[in-house]
């Protein structure tokens, strides 16, 4: 199943998992649109790829969802919604005015505002979102390795959470980010066995893209 689909999260929902990730982008027209990628899959086979920034929303594929439908698919779990800006990729924007227009839509929705949880790799896009609207939690997604000071200067900040790579995080991590009042949602695992270690340690949260297989295995072990 094809990931970032209405289709592939109706199955999460379907499948019991409590919350789920997905990747916001801006198109041309100022549409929000969810993909991981910041280009589109190349449909040709002739190595040309169109970035999502570059298109109108009517000239994307119909698989690819609307911020909108992406969230009514995910009708019933709590959301956590990746802003992409990366500096080094065709949409990335310093005004960020993707946070802007993601936080615009969240506050047209009816579910309340503690459904959501923003996160990016950009610091300076947390920030913002903090500024627009501090009543949304925010997390800091990160695959280097955590300081005691990154620990420190999030909490201070007011952010909700850690996001990191799950790879770089340890028992001693997790218990700075808990004592600093901040929740640790790890990416991204799809082994059983390990996703058993990190819920042994007390993490809140782990991003996965095999739901069921982890969910199975966690509850296995919580038994």
């Amino acid at each position: 199943m094809r990931e970032n689909t209405v289709e592939a999260f109706a199955a999460a929902v379907a499948c019991g998992v409590a919350g789920i990730e997905l990747d916001a982008r801006r198109t041309a027209d100022g549409a929000i649109v969810v993909h991981h990628d910041a280009y589109l899959p190349d449909a040709d086979g002739d190595g040309t790829r169109r970035a999502i920034v570059d298109c109108l929303r009517t000239d994307l594929p119909t698989w690819l969802p609307t911020i909108g439908d992406a969230l009514d698919a995910c009708a019933g779990v709590w959301v956590n919604i990746e802003i992409k800006n990366g500096p080094h990729e065709p949409d990335f924007d310093t005004t960020d005015a993707v946070a802007t227009a993601v936080l615009a839509h969240l506050d047209d929705r009816t579910e309340p505002l503690d459904n959501w949880l923003i996160s990016s790799f950009r610091r300076e896009t947390v920030e913002r979102c903090r500024t627009i609207n501090p009543a949304v939690a925010t997390a800091w997604l990160t695959a280097a390795p955590v300081s005691p000071a990154d620990i420190e200067a999030l909490a201070a900040g007011g952010h909700a959470a850690l996001h990191p790579l799950e790879q770089t995080l340890d028992a001693a991590t997790v218990g700075r980010c808990h004592a600093a009042g901040l929740r640790v949602n790890a990416w991204t695992c799809n082994d059983p066995a390990r996703a058993a270690a990190l819920a042994g340690w007390g993490v809140d949260g782990i991003c996965t893209d095999a739901p069921a297989a982890l969910l199975e295995a966690l509850d296995a072990n919580a038994g």
